[in-house]
């Protein structure tokens, strides 16, 4: 359901180049009318990430470029021409938002969680992370639901505790790779009760403190994910027939995704401080299988 954060299904689109994705881009599992729509929210959010983050350009123009984009945001939106600096991006998205009438300020949550990426390097609290979460995750979730025409509060209320879960086990997963560029997402709140400091963390020291903390995380995010489980057979029955039952498959591969990366990572007894964990073969084969049965 997010857009950084993808496994297991099919994805006919490949990411740009560098970028490992761990959840569906656009599955083979969504309806051929709607996979347009998904691929092009996609790659707004996969631009916007990379001007937040990849190559070496300083804050002051990262945040001037996300101001740009922003600005080509609303034109797209308002049906007027966008800049010709992301014509892929914005040729793309015009329709989307025309056709299917896209809640904007979802897309607009997402720029500004990427904004947030560009100044933002620690979090004090919990709360301040699942912040960052509703704007960084959990439009993704709620744009693809209401492009099957799901709106109803309980079924939103569901795909935002899998969404946040999903970028939490993202982070959780991502340390080894946060830390050297500076960033933090562990709530500062957390560390004195676990016997951690910056120090540790800053050096990516796997010692029984470190790995602790990060499994508290862990299971942090696992809870998130369960309160979600639901989500899927509510879709399958609103939407019903064939749509519904492959609109929940999919579902239910993301969240089996996420619970299998929580399985790899506490099969590395939660030392990703210094290692990375990622699905394989077997992997997706286990996800498969969970979804069905």
């Amino acid at each position: 359901m997010t857009p950084g954060p993808h496994p297991p299904s099919l994805p006919p689109l490949q990411p740009p180049s560098g970028h490992y994705e761990n959840f569906p881009v656009a599955s083979l599992l969504c309806p051929p009318r709607l996979r347009p729509a998904v691929a092009a929210i996609y790659w707004f959010a996969r631009m916007a990430d990379d001007i937040a983050d990849e190559g070496d350009a300083f804050p002051a123009q990262r945040l001037a470029d996300l101001a740009a984009y922003r600005a080509d945001l609303q034109a797209a939106a308002g049906g007027r021409s966008a800049s010709a600096r992301w014509p892929a991006v914005f040729v793309a998205l015009a329709p989307v938002i025309a056709r299917f009438q896209l809640p904007v300020p979802l897309l607009e949550d997402l720029l500004s969680a990427f904004e947030q990426d560009v100044v933002k390097q620690r979090y004090a609290t919990e709360a301040e992370l699942l912040d960052y979460c509703r704007r960084s995750a959990n439009p993704v979730g709620r744009l693809l639901l209401h492009l099957y025409g799901v709106h109803d509060a309980a079924s939103q209320a569901q795909s935002d505790h899998i969404c946040s879960a999903l970028q939490l086990i993202n982070f959780w997963q991502d340390l080894s790779v946060d830390i050297p560029r500076g960033r933090i997402y562990l709530p500062q709140s957390l560390w004195p009760a676990h016997g951690v400091d910056e120090a540790q963390l800053l050096a990516r020291d796997n010692n029984p403190n470190t790995t602790k903390l990060i499994a508290a995380c862990a299971h942090s995010a696992k809870s998130s994910m369960l309160k979600g489980f639901e989500l899927p057979a509510t879709v399958a029955r609103q939407l019903g027939g064939f749509t519904g039952w492959r609109a929940a498959f999919e579902l239910r591969c993301v969240i089996q995704g996420g619970l299998r990366i929580l399985d790899k990572i506490a099969a590395m007894d939660y030392r990703t401080l210094t290692q990375r964990p990622k699905l394989g073969t077997w992997d997706a084969v286990a996800i498969l299988w969970k979804a069905l049965f």
